[in-house]
């Protein structure tokens, strides 16, 4: 579980990324969480982060139409993590909200991780894969007190993770901030809830959380500025969902 700072900003017909500072990347870049350089996820085909000429689409771009078919006609806030590959640990986050007309309006695009093994669209417990699929969002939660987001946050000390993750690095603040993926959990509930309506051997506890500098073991990670932005910014009236997968299986 875990994320890194840089995000995508319109320059002229491109993109060029920028730190959470809003000053221009380069190679030399180093990542917001870990401090070491942020050799990350580029921009890649398929991803959000490669967006129409269009700043206001009417879809938003990335997604194909099987994949725009799930996304609930009363969601108004779509959260897309677009991995980078089937098998890789590196995606792009950026939230769309649809307007009154029918276009989408991008946010900011983020660098995050997703598991250490990629993707699947048959996740089981411990295959170290994050699932496929489009997700409700409902509740949040963290170690740290509530930032001011909408949702329905449980503020407990137990969601200090602990430990270190599959690169070595510390996971003590993973879950300052959580936003519970619902799948395979029961909305309404707190993200510590453990019921797991399709059984355990599909597994659970799939989160948006903080980033820890690797890779995670099926949740999302950004980093901890863009978690506090990310909740504030969700809204519960809007019905927001969260679009997750590698970017060649979007797209269909």
């Amino acid at each position: 579980m875990s994320v890194t700072a840089v995000g995508l900003t319109l320059l002229g017909a491109g993109y060029v990324a920028t730190d959470r500072y809003g000053t221009g990347s380069t190679e030399n870049n180093r990542d917001a969480a870990s401090g070491r350089p942020a050799g990350g996820a580029p921009a890649h085909a398929g991803s959000s982060a490669v967006r129409s000429a269009d700043p206001m689409p009417t879809a938003i771009p990335g997604l194909g139409p099987k994949t725009l078919a799930e996304i609930p006609a009363a969601s108004r806030q779509v959260l897309v993590a677009s991995g980078q590959a089937k098998d890789s640990s590196n995606s792009l986050v950026t939230l769309w909200s649809r307007q009154a007309d029918g276009h989408w309006h991008p946010g900011e695009t983020w660098r995050a991780h997703n598991a250490k093994d990629g993707w699947t669209g048959d996740h089981h417990a411990g295959d170290l894969h994050s699932p496929i699929g489009v997700f409700t969002l409902h509740d949040a939660g963290g170690f740290d007190a509530d930032p001011g987001t909408k949702l329905p946050y449980d503020h407990s000390s137990s969601f200090h993770a602990g430990g270190v993750g599959f690169d070595g690095e510390t996971l003590d603040e993973a879950f300052d901030y959580v936003i519970a993926i619902d799948y395979n959990r029961v909305p309404g509930t707190s993200p510590l809830d453990g019921t797991q309506p399709l059984g355990s051997d599909k597994g659970g506890g799939i989160w948006v959380h903080v980033d820890h500098g690797g890779p995670t073991h099926g949740c999302v990670s950004i980093a901890a500025p863009h978690m506090v932005t990310l909740l504030r910014t969700l809204l519960p009236a809007d019905h927001p969902v969260i679009v997750m997968g590698d970017g060649q299986s979007l797209a269909e």
